[in-house]
């Protein structure tokens, strides 16, 4: 006898915590123990970013229950469903809702969780290709789009510049930005990484001691369109103070620091805009366009060409090495490997 979805056997990796030391290993669940949820996916692709990461190396505090399975992100088709909106069959990917943090991720063969938080794959994305995207292409679609609508087009004169431009995040905003007709600055701290950010379509690359050069005053000359800043810290205070008149910075990550070390001059003597991006808590048609942007613009040969895919086995030592900034491009993980 087959066994129905509410007994089937799935393999997952795990995350336990003893005397306050995270570990992990690979388990066989089942999925009555799954969280609670309206649709159950069967998981076909999860993806590898920074929080992942510290998640499975137990840093950060960013998981408070356990045992748990990470993977902040996932893909694939929708195995049965309470909502009429999401039927057996249909492919689906799943970001933001604190899922691989407060919420059972994506790192397992099933995953179930509350249909508003799923988005149907659009026209010309499979599981592999929005993994491949995932969280960090969904953030810099949200970015993007953050500054047209304040004003951003092809059509202004100058450079957007992008800092972290190596990471997920960055290295999503390059290719789209390109594609979309954007003449992109690419900033890192990488020398490694400056045909890497070439070949996604980037026209310059600012190194970061630059980036790190503080102007002699509240303003430095006039430089940027508009950027899209995964650094934070002083470095977005610099920037803020080279944007245009009237140019806007959306903040993403703030892997440097949290605070805001800019002065107010910029914004009341340029009109700059400082737009924060949270792909997190995101409202669904939001995400659903940031999707569709994606789906539509963004160069799938540029993404597949920094895309490498890998067996769940290979998850530990990736969390690792992400850490240690050695991880370039984006990493899909193939869940049923």
């Amino acid at each position: 006898m087959t066994p129905t979805p509410q007994t089937q056997q799935f393999k997952a990796l795990v995350l336990d915590e003893t005397d306050g030391k995270v570990s992990h290993s690979f388990k066989t669940l089942n999925t009555a123990d799954l969280p609670e949820g309206d649709v159950t996916v069967a998981v076909e692709y999860s993806s590898l970013n920074y929080k992942d990461g510290m998640i499975i190396n137990g840093i950060g505090k960013l998981v408070r229950n356990y045992p748990h399975i990470p993977g902040v992100d996932f893909a694939g088709t929708v195995e049965s469903s309470d909502n009429p909106n999401f039927k057996p069959g249909d492919k689906v990917v799943c970001t933001g809702w604190r899922v691989g943090e407060a919420h059972w991720g994506g790192y397992a063969a099933r995953a179930r969780v509350k249909s508003d938080w799923l988005v149907k794959l659009p026209s010309g994305l499979d599981a592999k290709r929005a993994m491949a995207i995932g969280t960090a292409g969904l953030t810099a679609a949200l970015a993007v789009m953050a500054l047209q609508e304040h004003g951003l087009s092809p059509e202004v004169e100058g450079e957007v510049l992008i800092t972290g431009a190596a990471g997920g995040v960055g290295s999503v905003a390059v290719g789209l930005l390109a594609g979309l007709g954007y003449r992109v600055a690419a900033g890192t701290g990488r020398a490694e990484t400056h045909e890497y950010l070439k070949d996604l379509g980037a026209s310059e690359i600012i190194t970061r001691e630059e980036l790190e050069q503080a102007p002699r005053g509240p303003l430095a000359s006039e430089r940027w369109s508009g950027a899209i800043d995964n650094v934070g810290g002083p470095i977005l205070a610099n920037l803020l103070a080279s944007l245009k008149y009237g140019a806007s910075c959306a903040a993403v990550g703030l892997v440097a620091s949290p605070k805001l070390e800019a002065t107010v001059i910029p914004f009341l003597l340029r009109g700059v805009n400082l737009l924060g991006i949270d792909s997190v808590h995101c409202p669904n048609e939001r995400r659903l366009a940031g999707w569709g942007l994606l789906a539509k613009s963004l160069p799938m040969e540029k993404l597949d060409a920094i895309t490498s895919v890998s067996p769940m086995a290979d998850l530990p030592e990736l969390a690792g090495q992400i850490l240690k900034g050695q991880v370039r491009g984006r990493v899909v993980i193939e869940v049923n490997s």
